[in-house]
């Protein structure tokens, strides 16, 4: 039944294709030719079953994750500041944003990965945006965004009820409370100028857009009832985990989970996806931001609908579209 295609959410062939289809669609219709990088936030255990079961809580950490990062570019590309200028003429980002409830071990850990434009768009009245590149990121960037992130959450976990003033105060006090931040994977302008740039890109949406396990890594030991499941080979460090045998300290060897038949089939039923949006939009990509048809125009794959979108991008120039210009759109 796992495996059977009846709205399930563990088919291999169904979340193959799924998968394939998010990253093609993204590459040629939403993705402008921007620098980009991924960020990743996970948080501490205790809070991950939150945002497992809890649609407000997810949507309180992708808001606050988002808004933190668009804070820090803004600064790192450094734009004219004016204080008197309105909200809908502010530097933009555009993310498309990714919510994981497991991890490559079988494993359910709930963390977020976001592809963001490595820079922000700039109105410029009628004509098209202007995209200013962030500086690169430093580690005291990435300390700083993670403390802030931190303490928001924290404090937004408080007032939904889903902590105690104890709780929260006992992670603060904790010199590694949990929060992780990591934001090494960049595509460079440098890398768009490769032939194989693109195929690139794809990859690494495709590895945000993946299921929940691989097939090809799935076996079977013949000599006792056991389930193998194979770890990709940049997880083969020295670490055991529950059912997780010593990796080998061979060069290039990979870890595996041996596994009973009832116990994978319960990691399996702990990781299918709740009927929920797979990924979601944020920014300048968002459905009702009025850059959205000029910055999408910019992607590979529009390329006989750019002017159309400078059409669009010049009658709504005067005006926000409506809606929140920070809303999501769900696929």
């Amino acid at each position: 039944m796992a495996f059977s295609c009846k709205g399930r959410g563990l088919c291999p062939s169904c979340n193959g294709r799924r998968m394939a289809q998010t990253a093609e669609h993204l590459v040629d219709s939403v993705l402008p030719s921007v620098p980009g990088r991924q960020w990743v936030i996970s948080v501490p255990k205790r809070l991950r079953g939150f945002l497992a079961d809890r649609p407000p809580a997810v949507a309180a950490l992708t808001r606050i994750f988002f808004g933190e990062i668009e804070r820090l570019l803004c600064r790192a590309a450094d734009p004219t500041r004016d204080g008197n200028r309105r909200i809908a003429d502010r530097p933009r980002l555009g993310v498309v944003s990714f919510l994981h409830c497991f991890g490559s071990a079988l494993n359910h850990n709930v963390h977020l990965h976001m592809c963001a434009t490595d820079g922000v768009f700039v109105p410029t009245g009628d004509g098209p945006p202007a995209f200013l590149p962030a500086r690169p990121i430093t580690q005291t960037d990435l300390a700083t965004l993670t403390e802030k992130v931190r303490r928001r959450v924290l404090r937004c976990f408080r007032m939904q009820r889903l902590l105690d003033a104890d709780a929260a105060a006992d992670i603060l006090a904790r010199e590694n409370s949990g929060f992780s931040v990591d934001a090494s994977v960049q595509i460079t302008l440098i890398d768009r100028d490769m032939p194989s740039y693109f195929e690139g890109l794809e990859h690494l949406l495709r590895y945000c857009a993946r299921p929940p396990f691989a097939l090809e890594r799935l076996g079977e030991d013949g000599r006792i009832a056991r389930v193998r499941y194979v770890l990709p080979r940049y997880k083969a460090a020295n670490w055991g985990g529950p059912g997780r045998s010593r990796k080998s300290t061979r060069p290039g060897a990979n870890g595996v989970v041996a596994l009973s038949p009832f116990d994978f089939l319960n990691r399996l039923s702990a990781l299918v996806p709740h009927r929920k949006h797979r990924h979601r939009y944020h920014g300048v990509f968002a459905p009702h931001h009025k850059l959205r048809p000029v910055v999408t125009a910019l992607a590979i794959g529009n390329g006989g609908k750019r002017r159309d979108a400078a059409t669009v991008g010049h009658a709504v120039g005067g005006h926000a579209a409506g809606g929140d210009a920070t809303g999501d759109c769900f696929d």
